[in-house]
């Protein structure tokens, strides 16, 4: 699907949208250096989407963008009918590496949001969801153990604790566990797919792999390199639950070809 195309398609999806990006763009610095041009994108309510790009493309200015922590340089954000103008609770983040604090315990740091926004008394209330939580990821009896009790899996489940507490409208991923070896990473995108599944959560994915952007997503968005765009929108046409045996299909080969091809095409029209 080419560029007009995808923004036809991103105009139809736009009514079910929790979360929606219009032609945004950001430049940077007085050379006026474009790192974003004029991304359009709308991520249906309980929808998983990534993008993939190379290096260098505006993946993680989009993203920055979408968390609230940079403003475009023109465009607009909406999360649930509302600008995004700056860090906001409904908004999940969660990074490459789990950035526990080692003086907390995994619940003190699951609750630590909570305590941030709303204070320690709210914080101590929280910690029955933040338990919940943990039995959701697969860590319950790990709630006072500290972060180096923790392998990396471990560590990242809990991570998705912490950014699940505040009970976001979304959750921004950015390569989430490109940390951890393959074999963990395969395992905690299945554990990812149904913690969203289960919670209807609608998430936005960054990442390198194309068979993990695959694997997990209803739609890739492909990004094309400075100014970064969307050259092609790919919807993804594989029954869920999804399975690590899928990948050794057909049809999944088919795809990741689709859009390697396009990555090395570098993203022209």
């Amino acid at each position: 699907m080419g560029a007009a195309a995808a923004a036809m398609d991103q105009t139809e999806q736009a009514a079910d949208a929790v979360y929606r990006l219009t032609n945004v763009s950001k430049t940077y610095g007085r050379n006026g250096v474009v790192a974003v041009k004029d991304v359009s994108i709308s991520l249906p309510r309980g929808s998983f989407s990534s993008v993939i790009g190379s290096s260098g493309c505006g993946k993680s200015t989009l993203l920055k963008m979408m968390a609230g922590l940079i403003p475009p340089s023109k465009g607009s954000i909406i999360l649930q009918g509302e600008p995004v103008l700056g860090a906001r609770r409904d908004i999940g983040m969660m990074f490459q590496h789990a950035t526990l604090f080692p003086w907390r315990t995994t619940i003190e740091n699951i609750v630590l949001p909570i305590e941030i926004s709303d204070g320690r008394k709210a914080a101590e209330a929280a910690k029955g969801r933040g338990l919940e939580l943990l039995d959701l990821v697969g860590l319950n009896g790990f709630a006072d153990a500290y972060p180096s009790q923790l392998s990396g899996g471990m560590a990242q489940r809990a991570s998705i604790c912490r950014m699940l507490i505040t009970e976001p409208a979304v959750l921004l991923l950015d390569e989430p566990f490109s940390a951890v070896d393959e074999l963990t990473r395969d395992f905690m995108n299945m554990e990812l797919q149904r913690i969203c599944t289960s919670r209807g959560a609608t998430a936005f994915l960054v990442t390198h792999s194309i068979p993990e952007a695959v694997i997990l997503s209803d739609t890739v968005y492909v990004m094309a390199p400075r100014p970064g765009r969307v050259a092609e929108v790919v919807h993804i046409d594989l029954p869920r639950p999804r399975t690590l045996d899928m990948i050794l299909t057909p049809q999944f080969a088919e795809i990741v070809q689709r859009i390697r091809a396009r990555l090395d095409e570098g993203g022209e029209q």
